[in-house]
């Protein structure tokens, strides 16, 4: 009884409780009852249990508190599944990167476990068998905010070795940052000739309203149902379990902290409707690679670390920048407001930072640093020709970044810098290369 008070220690063995049974809380005014879970923080005296909804919920146990044991904690069965190649099946392999979507209960426990072997898939999600026969492998266990470009690196050559071997990949991802490594893999898989798509979940697999199995299955489907070439994200496309969209990797965006369609195509359409549960794909989009296993991939996967996004602010300080220039960055993506103007126009004694902020630019792209302009209203083009602030970003060498959004302009911008010649990438970053530019 990890975590718990010697008083609830005793109370649970004498009930014959342990982590993972079901159990009921009577209190004064109401009862409760779920899966007894381990105490990993906090006062030992508060009894955690995660209830029927898949959220764990603590009690404060006091003598008046009545605990029974509805039924015992279950064990967990060794697996038995046996997975036969199917000759006329195509292949799919999963690469995981972690995430909540390839998780599932333990109830020994109470806690979420991931797995990762193909069994263990096929298990949590049998429709994806259907389709398909499964390959996977671990590429990282790990949250995606601490993701890195290194990572996108291991990923896009993991691609590359193991495309030969299958029909299309998955990759398994947290959402936080999924958007800049679907990016990332696009710029870096040029001329792929599989789809490779990138899904993820907001709700875990121990919730009800958990998306993973939608998401992951409309994935599979797509993959072996359509001739779609390239790098793709599949997502719920409304918070109900209708369809998936597929959105293109450089225009797709989290808009949203825990809805289920919170990836929203931005500047575009999206690419294709997956229905979960009617054989049925739409494609929206035609403008899309078609698959040849034969393509020779292009990887280059290269980047520029010395490469920042910098979002402007009322009462911006210019030392921001003065950093950027002491430790010699090679490029600055800058997320400034409406059409892309940032404050550069010294109008008045509270403005002179204003003033500094474009010396500064302006010494920094003088000495090769490549400037990059975008906006924060996500949605729209950027455009350096309407306002005076514009023509003057313009003319110490800033580039309007067209519509791409700020976290696609930046991932642009660092792969640009880590395969191209610096005389190369001004002409590069405003060229549509993989789609990242509506035309």
């Amino acid at each position: 009884m990890p975590g718990y008070s010697e008083k609830l220690k005793k109370i649970f063995e004498k009930n014959k409780i342990d982590i993972g049974s079901k159990i009921r809380i009577t209190t004064s005014s109401r009862t409760y009852e779920g899966i007894l879970m381990p105490r990993t923080e906090g006062k030992d005296d508060i009894i955690v249990i995660k209830l029927k909804n898949g959220y764990n919920f603590g009690i404060k146990y006091d003598e008046s508190i009545k605990i029974e044991k509805i039924e015992d904690a279950l064990k967990k069965q060794e697996k038995k599944l046996q997975l036969k190649f199917d000759k006329n099946k195509p292949t799919v392999y999963i690469l995981h990167t972690g995430g909540t979507i390839a998780s599932k209960v333990d109830y020994r426990t109470g806690g979420v476990e991931a797995s990762f072997g193909p069994e263990d898939l096929i298990e949590m999600f049998p429709e994806i068998n259907d389709y398909a026969n499964i390959k996977s492998k671990l590429i990282r266990r790990m949250f995606s905010e601490d993701m890195r470009f290194e990572h996108h690196q291991i990923m896009a050559r993991e691609i590359a070795k193991v495309s030969k071997e299958c029909d299309g990949i998955i990759i398994t991802h947290g959402t936080d940052t999924l958007h800049y490594t679907s990016a990332s893999l696009a710029f870096m898989l040029g001329n792929i000739g599989i789809p490779v798509i990138l899904v993820g979940s907001q709700r875990s697999s121990d919730r009800p309203s958990t998306d993973a199995a939608m998401n992951l299955i409309c994935a599979v489907k797509f993959i072996v149902k359509t001739n779609f070439a390239g790098v793709g994200v599949c997502m719920h496309a409304t918070s109900n379990d209708d369809y998936c969209y597929i959105n293109h990797p450089c225009k797709v965006r989290k808009m949203h902290t825990s809805r289920r369609d919170a990836f929203q195509p931005i500047n575009a359409d999206p690419i294709a409707k997956v229905w979960f549960k009617e054989d049925k794909i739409e494609f929206i989009r035609k403008d899309y690679d078609k698959k040849d296993k034969n393509r020779k991939i292009d990887l280059k996967d290269g980047y520029e670390d010395k490469v920042a996004l910098v979002k402007f602010y009322p009462g911006f300080d210019e030392k921001i920048l003065e950093f950027y220039e002491k430790q010699n960055y090679k490029g600055i993506v800058l997320e400034g407001y409406g059409l892309g103007q940032i404050p550069i126009n010294e109008i008045d004694e509270f403005t002179k930072h204003n003033k500094n902020n474009f010396n500064i630019l302006k010494r920094m792209a003088e000495k090769g640093c490549i400037i990059a302009a975008t906006s924060q209203t996500i949605f729209g083009r950027v455009n350096l020709n309407v306002y005076s602030t514009g023509r003057d970003m313009q003319s110490i060498g800033i580039i309007g970044c067209e519509d791409m959004h700020p976290e696609t302009a930046f991932v642009k911008l660092k792969w640009l810098l880590g395969n191209f010649k610096p005389e190369q990438v001004k002409e590069l970053l405003v060229k549509n290369l993989r789609g990242e530019i509506t035309e």
